[in-house]
């Protein structure tokens, strides 16, 4: 048996079945508890994680797998039956050869994880598909999460795909495409007066008075949390089993990032991959970023700030995961970067004009940032480059709607079509 988690166990026997997770471990401290809804551990308050006894697994066995992300099945926190569960199956997204974005960007060898395939369009269904089937697991009756959007969308979409009350909360001033798309599944959608931060408060007060609430990103969090692996092991699956060297990420509450790292880890030390050297690459918006400003400055804390920019899904302002984006960076040689609301804007108007991939605002974070790395030398042009689109720009049209359109309106005539191009 492989274990992925070095930390002396405490557990015991697990008590409940989610295949081969095994514990939950602080991050902090290494203490271990026995399987179960909590996200803090007693000893230090630190934030757990899962450990896991993995089986051994070979590729072929990944590979005759479904598409989706239960062909990684045996290595995340889920029941061995979790195929049958009523779910939105996501996962296996496209992995594109960026050649034309790669040329604009001086990066000669680019490839973009799109994950704007999936059910409601953005990576978040991955992650919440984990949560459901380990809440199954653990008694939950009812869906829930503070969000700043995609997160809603996927809570609903996977709530009533499952037959579960949701219970979504949400800034009052998120985009209007989110909250549509949220509200369309019928679920409880509630928009608060305040930011994410003032959300992600509320949630877990209401975690803690309803335990039947399984609050995916709260009292449910070190099992949702695994759900991003599910990218990292797909580019790797996807690169032909091995290991891409340089990765930009974006950055909101840096879980994923975190996770995509843990899964290349993971993969290594299983034998999926040869564990070759790669640099994680963090990408946030200049109105909200506290961990960028953190690795600039060579500390280690990360302070929070308000966030003002109109990059609402990356827009949490005392981000969880933070200090361990900043481990993971600077282990691994990268750094993070941030960019302005208009680089933001360019970078999604470049990914559509060069790859045809049009990408919500988080996106043009991703394509601006690796733009910025490019030019202040932390971007190697010559090796091989992954960027992750995790959503789709239907969900932010707002954010280009006044710059974009028509290049004129002509009268049906084909004169008229040949004047307005200048042919």
């Amino acid at each position: 048996m492989t274990t992925f988690a070095s930390a002396q166990s405490d557990a015991g026997t697990a008590t409940f079945d989610l295949g081969s997770a095994r514990a939950l471990s602080c991050r902090e401290c290494g203490h271990q508890i026995p399987l179960a809804a909590e996200f803090a551990c007693a000893e230090c308050f630190g934030p757990l994680e899962v450990a896991y006894d993995y089986p051994t697994i070979t590729r072929s066995e990944i590979e005759a797998g479904p598409k989706s992300i239960w062909r990684y099945r045996a290595l995340l926190p889920v029941p061995s039956d979790v195929t049958r569960i009523a779910n939105t199956d996501p996962g296996y997204t496209r992995l594109v050869k960026a050649d034309r974005l790669g040329a604009a960007l001086g990066l000669r060898h680019l490839w973009v994880k799109d994950d704007t395939g999936n059910p409601t369009h953005s990576f978040k269904d991955r992650v919440v598909a984990v949560a459901l089937a380990a809440a199954r697991v653990l008694g939950f009756s009812v869906l829930a999460c503070p969000s700043t959007g995609n997160l809603a969308n996927a809570v609903a979409a996977a709530a009533a795909r499952a037959g579960w009350r949701s219970v979504v909360l949400i800034p009052s001033s998120l985009e209007q495409a989110k909250i549509l798309t949220t509200a369309v599944y019928d679920g409880d959608l509630l928009a608060v007066e305040g930011n994410y931060d003032d959300v992600n408060r509320l949630a877990t007060e209401l975690a803690a008075d309803h335990e039947d609430w399984a609050f995916v990103n709260v009292n449910v969090r070190p099992y949702y949390a695994e759900g991003s692996k599910t990218l990292g092991y797909e580019v790797a699956e996807q690169l032909g089993w091995r290991l891409p060297e340089q990765i930009v990420i974006p950055v909101a509450s840096g879980a994923q990032l975190t996770k995509v790292d843990k899964g290349f880890r993971e993969f290594g030390e299983l034998g999926l991959v040869e564990p070759t050297p790669y640099r994680v690459f963090g990408a946030q918006a200049n109105g909200c970023s506290p961990v960028s400003a953190a690795f600039k400055a060579g500390v280690d804390v990360v302070t929070p700030v308000r966030p003002d920019t109109i990059v609402r899904s990356l827009a949490i302002g005392a981000p969880a995961d933070g200090p361990y984006v900043l481990d993971a960076v600077r282990r691994t040689g990268g750094a993070v970067e941030d960019v302005t609301d208009e680089e933001v804007v360019a970078g999604i108007r470049l990914l559509a004009r060069t790859e045809g991939i049009f990408a919500e605002t988080a996106g043009g974070v991703t394509v601006a940032t690796a733009k910025k790395l490019v030019e202040n030398g932390k971007l190697d042009p010559d090796a091989d480059t992954v960027l992750l689109i995790t959503g789709d720009g239907l969900k932010t049209l707002d954010a280009v709607q006044d710059r974009i359109g028509p290049k004129a309106t002509v009268p049906p005539s084909a004169k008229a079509v040949r004047e307005a191009l200048g042919l």
